[in-house]
């Protein structure tokens, strides 16, 4: 689904809100101030939605926001403040939470017209607040490798290599968007946010104010414990990632590898370092005037043919085995079953593992493995880089009987939102997922599972 369909559908639903409202309800204090707190409503709707299906995802991406803040003040004036983001990064869930139940009951507020006042200078403030995040993101573009974000004078052609955050996260691994089309999406949501705050009387209340009340207080409960289940005790009801359940991760990530291994450079574009012109030249014409274009003065971007297939996580599946060569191939290949439990944080380090967390492994993941192992299947662990001497001492105090692979954290986050988690897969393809608290016994997977694959 791209940005414009999913409007398109947001409009349709926002229009028959508004002719609800304004013939059926009878609520007519303004047509377009209707549409506006309709459609706007139905928007926060939507995308608390998708974000409430997995509060993780959220998590994860203000956690890569707090990291590049710590980085960017770090090394200026305002270095003071780098040390505030680990902090925050620390409480990143708990923010995932609270925002995704605010913005749920933000979009209901406006499509009922609860409290005009409170409604509109919250809609305001979010939509600032998300304003200057995306903005942000998407200028970094600007900012070469190893340059400050502030150091404004030293920004060069744009360049999404350039950026650490890809995109702001707004409706979650549903729909992906670039960062430009995210910073102008926002821009636009000012219009009706100063709307609001301008013309507050105009704006239509439904019901009664107990009525509206209750109804934001439901579904602020209900959003609250859905986002949770779909993290606390269990994993998201809906796989929006790559490495959803059925997915043959051998042969998309093949098709990705051809893809990518498809592109050709087809020209430069060449931008000068004093004026900020550019040109584009083909590779033909490249190759006979680059001598016009010295180094010093002109920085060069290649230009690409389109790719056929865009990459997704699983292009980085890639983990380091303890002799340091990568097992994927081969994993992919397997035309056995393999459990892999992954945790992308040991939790604690050696000789202070935090309890609760080894209770997880002892307790929910120990009995399974075991059990596969015995019965001739092959079980590895999958956790982020870490001291080799720490994954070991972790491996022995929870009794486990087979090797950990080291990897990317968030390739691990994205494969399964469980820290630890479970995938069991055969012959590359993922047959199912589960979250450690919801494991079932390994006579149950058997027959659920192996036998019915055919084992």
């Amino acid at each position: 689904m791209t940005l414009t369909t999913l409007l398109t559908y947001i409009t349709i639903a926002a229009l028959g809100l508004t002719g609800i409202t304004y013939y059926v309800l009878k609520e007519k204090e303004s047509l377009w101030m209707s549409f506006l707190q309709n459609f706007t409503g139905a928007l926060f709707l939507f995308s608390g939605y998708v974000k409430a299906v997995d509060p993780l995802g959220t998590a994860y991406k203000m956690e890569q926001y707090f990291a590049e803040f710590e980085s960017t003040f770090a090394d200026t004036a305002m270095g003071f403040m780098a040390p505030i983001f680990p902090a925050l990064s620390e409480l990143s869930v708990g923010f995932s939470v609270f925002m995704i139940v605010l913005e749920i009951a933000l979009g209901l507020m406006l499509i009922l017209g609860a409290w005009p006042k409170l409604t509109s200078w919250l809609f305001f403030l979010i939509v600032a607040f998300f304003t200057v995040l995306t903005g942000f993101t998407y200028l970094t573009g600007y900012v070469p490798s190893g340059v400050n974000f502030f150091d404004f004078g030293s920004w060069g052609a744009y360049a999404e290599s350039n950026m650490k955050v890809t995109d702001c996260g707004c409706f979650g691994d549903f729909l992906k968007l670039e960062p430009k089309t995210s910073f102008l999406k926002d821009v636009a949501l000012l219009v009706p946010a100063f709307l609001f705050l301008i013309f507050t009387k105009k704006q239509h209340q439904l019901f009664t104010p107990k009525i509206r009340t209750i109804a934001v207080a439901a579904i602020s409960v209900i959003s609250l414990v859905y986002g949770m289940s779909n993290y606390v005790w269990d994993i998201p009801g809906q796989d929006f990632r790559p490495f959803k359940v059925n997915t043959d991760v051998a042969a998309v990530k093949q098709a990705e590898m051809d893809a990518a291994a498809a592109v050709q450079v087809t020209g430069y574009k060449m931008v000068s370092k004093t004026t900020g012109k550019s040109e584009e030249l083909t590779m033909a014409e490249f190759l006979k005037e680059y001598q016009n274009y010295p180094e010093d003065q002109w920085e060069y971007v290649q230009l690409k043919s389109a790719l056929t297939i865009e990459p997704t996580k699983i292009s980085d599946f890639e983990m380091t085995d303890v002799t340091g060569d990568d097992p994927i191939p081969a994993l992919l290949e397997d035309k056995g079953y393999t459990f892999l439990v992954v945790a992308f944080k040991l939790k604690g380090e050696p000789g202070n593992w935090k309890e609760s967390y080894l209770e997880d492994w002892t307790e929910d993941i120990k009995p399974v493995a075991d059990a596969a192992l015995a019965a001739g299947h092959k079980v590895v662990g999958m956790t982020k880089l870490n001291d080799p001497a720490a994954i070991d001492d972790f491996r022995k105090t929870i009794g486990a009987d087979y090797p950990f692979w080291q990897g990317d954290d968030i390739m691990l986050k994205t494969i399964i939102r469980s820290n630890p988690g479970v995938v069991l897969m055969k012959d590359g393809v993922i047959l199912n997922k589960w979250h450690h608290s919801r494991l079932p016994a390994f006579e149950e997977i058997k027959a659920k599972e192996l036998l019915a694959a055919g084992k």
